[in-house]
């Protein structure tokens, strides 16, 4: 389904809004939420949304555990550290404990690393049928060339089938070159699946992975899984 908006800032708004509000239903189950963050520029204005409309409603997100749909193979304090982009504007402004931040440890070796942040979703994340870990919502956006994750166009059999819940990247486009991802496997798997498609530039990919059999990273991310919640200002005839 595509939600459109007049601007970045009212994508985010409303997103934010959204989220809280599957808070505020799970908070009253008494379960656990886990979810799977990306980053990226739009990302920000997300976060402080959330941060915002936090201050107002007083949800509690103790029950919230964080993941990453991906990470640059960097030290936590480097600049293009996805988790440095949530400590710094989410999890510091809403004080979320540390227990419930699970981040992928980018300085360490990419292999460990990855088999280490599969070993601690899969411990709080229930598995399906094939072992992956079902989040309860995956939160991606998009960038120019219709990637998402760390997932890029062009991909060998070895990222478009891997079975495991992370992959390694060696060979990124986009500087970092190495990486950590959810796996495409572990993405379908997920509950929900939230797409925030935003910023210049981007009109074309969108409209290549929303043409049928699109063959973006987006494109099959879509064809995998109908039910994905897309939400963009961007044009999308």
């Amino acid at each position: 389904m595509i939600h459109s908006f007049q601007s970045a800032e009212a994508l985010a708004a409303a997103v934010a809004g959204r989220w809280l509000d599957e808070i505020a239903v799970a908070g009253r189950s008494g379960g656990l939420v886990t979810v799977a963050l990306s980053g990226g520029r739009i990302t920000n204005t997300f976060f402080a949304e959330i941060v915002q409309q936090n201050r107002v409603r007083g949800l509690t997100l103790e029950r919230v555990h964080f993941f990453w749909a991906d990470e640059r193979c960097v030290p936590p304090t480097d600049a293009e550290s996805n988790f440095r982009q949530a400590h710094e504007r989410l999890f510091g402004p809403l004080a979320i404990a540390a227990d419930q931040i699970h981040r992928i440890r980018g300085e360490a070796d990419p292999a460990a690393a990855a088999q280490a942040a599969a070993a601690e979703l899969l411990a709080l994340a229930p598995a399906n049928a094939a072992g992956l870990p079902v989040l309860d919502l995956v939160l991606l956006g998009m960038g120019e060339d219709g990637h998402v994750a760390s997932l890029f166009p062009g991909a060998g059999r070895e990222v478009l089938d891997c079975a495991t819940p992370f992959l390694v990247i060696r060979d990124s486009p986009k500087p970092p070159p190495t990486r950590i991802s959810l796996s495409y496997a572990t993405i379908a798997a997920a509950r929900q699946i939230w797409v925030l498609a935003s910023g210049a530039g981007k009109e074309t990919a969108l409209q290549r992975s929303l043409a049928p059999g699109g063959l973006t990273p987006l494109g099959r991310v879509l064809g995998g899984r109908p039910d994905c919640q897309l939400f963009t200002e961007l044009k999308c005839d």
